[in-house]
């Protein structure tokens, strides 16, 4: 596949499999005048990067990840972006549990509600009157 093919498959600009080349997440084949040909491997390559992505990682650690040969370091550095994502998961989660209880609620102005104030309140902590 040609860059231009890898990049619409993805909804990618070019400039942005060049760049990740350039990074060392990519190295895809070379043909006619120095022609970029993109694998299938490459397309699971691009397909970890976006997802990567996704998950938080940055371009660094991405490629940490992929290139390093040992995989003690891979694991770890996987160990480290899961705790992390986990955490934002469950951040995520709390967030939506306090707009679900903001949308149930029945008063005028959900900021007067004793539940939303609960929920709020551990976000908060311990208050001093």
């Amino acid at each position: 596949m040609t860059i231009g093919d890898v990049a619409a498959r993805f909804g990618l600009a070019t400039h942005v499999l060049r760049h990740w080349e350039s990074m060392g997440l990519l190295s895809p084949a070379r043909v006619e005048g120095e022609r970029r040909r993109y694998a299938p491997s490459d397309l699971y390559r691009v397909a970890v990067i976006l997802r990567a992505k996704e998950a938080g990682f940055g371009l660094d650690d991405i490629r940490e990840m992929i290139t390093t040969a040992d995989s003690g370091e891979r694991r770890q550095i996987l160990r480290h972006h899961r705790a992390d994502l986990a955490r934002r998961i469950a951040e995520s989660q709390a967030a939506l549990a306090l707009i679900d209880c903001a949308l149930d609620c029945d008063h005028e102005d959900f900021a007067d509600c004793a539940d939303f104030q609960a929920a709020v309140a551990t976000r908060i902590g311990p208050v001093q009157v």
